[in-house]
């Protein structure tokens, strides 16, 4: 099957989900750019692009696909009795650029470099500016020890790439960005490929027909872009000890 190639025009449709390679698992199509309307059209019918340096922007929807429940995430019984000790705090998009580079930085297990190119630093940062690109940020006192990066499309969050700079640091930003976004209502968040460590803190792998239904009636909800400053407001870390109700 030769790989669909993307047209010149950022507004051009995707192929569908659905016609995506069994293998490489999910690899749908390749070429366009990374112009924001493009991306916000790729996040709309679940795609999102994953390339290295050097190739062409490849554009995937992997089946099956990793989400977690935003009442799902799952921290240790031992996690949470350091929480309860933790002077953290949990912010967004204070520090958005801080974020998505520290994530390029961070080593990744059986990978060499890093597939978050100066290109998607760039554009996604120009969906920051646009108020579709979020970061969450954990701090002890000034210093970013852990954070989240993603697009929100409607009440659908899809993640991108998170990092620790003290231990736990990224699943304090998960877990609060989860909690958060379940107290508005938005019941699902995209993790695109699972792992052990995604697994164990309650990443469920779906049908790839049912995570783009999902998506297709998610997004359709209307919420305002913008920044999440202000309406995120300051998380304790020690809050997340208990389980949301």
């Amino acid at each position: 099957m030769r790989l669909p190639l993307l047209d010149d025009d950022p507004q051009a449709p995707f192929p569908p989900g659905q016609a995506a390679l069994r293998e490489p698992n999910g690899l749908l199509a390749a070429g366009g750019d990374l112009a924001p309307v493009r991306l916000l059209n790729a996040y709309r019918h679940g795609i999102f692009p994953w390339y290295s340096q050097g190739q062409p922007i490849l554009w995937w929807c992997p089946d099956p696909r990793v989400v977690f429940r935003t009442d799902g995430v799952h921290l240790s019984t031992r996690f949470r009795r350091t929480l309860r000790r933790s002077r953290w705090e949990v912010r967004a998009d204070t520090r958005f650029a801080e974020v998505i580079a520290a994530c390029a930085q961070t080593p990744r297990p059986g990978q060499r470099g890093t597939w978050i190119t100066p290109a998607m630093r760039t554009a996604y940062t120009a969906l920051h500016a646009l108020g579709h690109a979020h970061s969450v940020e954990v701090f002890d006192g000034a210093r970013l020890v852990g954070g989240i990066y993603g697009v929100a499309l409607g009440r659908m969050f899809f993640g991108e790439s998170m990092f620790s700079a003290e231990s736990g640091g990224s699943k304090v930003a998960l877990a609060a960005l989860a909690r958060r976004l379940h107290e508005w209502g938005w019941p699902l968040m995209d993790a695109q490929v699972g792992n052990p460590h995604l697994n164990r803190l309650g990443a469920e792998a779906w049908p790839r027909s049912r995570f783009l239904a999902a998506v297709a009636e998610l997004t359709a909800i209307p919420e305002p872009a913008g920044a999440w400053t202000a309406r995120f407001g300051t998380l304790p870390a020690a809050a997340l000890a208990a389980s949301p109700a």
